[in-house]
């Protein structure tokens, strides 16, 4: 009786840490996406993917999810809806790196 109640605890405690894990501060996710691209925008200029303006039209558009970021960290809290938006930010951005690297100029 004893082992059984000892696992359903050790169950229910493996439970309630994945779920923990899963719902790991996403800030962190924010800023592995954003290092990401910025890889990909470095290897497309080093390859000879992406020429000089487009590079820079990338970087701008990276700029511009580091300042919403700083906008939405200002207050200390992250909200759902700010996270919402810079996530859209950043799958827009790697959309624009995707088609940049893949339209047929070259430097």
């Amino acid at each position: 009786m004893q082992h059984r109640i000892l696992a359903i605890a050790a169950i229910a405690c493996a439970s309630l840490f994945a779920a923990a894990v899963q719902a790991a501060p996403p800030q962190s996710n924010i800023n592995a996406r954003q290092a990401e691209q910025q890889h990909r925008i470095r290897q497309g200029v080093a390859n000879g993917q992406l020429t000089r303006r487009e590079a820079a039209n990338l970087q701008q558009r990276e700029a511009d999810v580091r300042r919403a970021e700083r906008h939405a960290r200002a207050d200390g809290y992250v909200s759902p809806a700010e996270r919402a938006r810079l996530n859209r930010m950043l799958d827009a951005n790697s959309r624009a790196i995707q088609r940049q690297k893949h339209d047929g100029q070259f430097r």
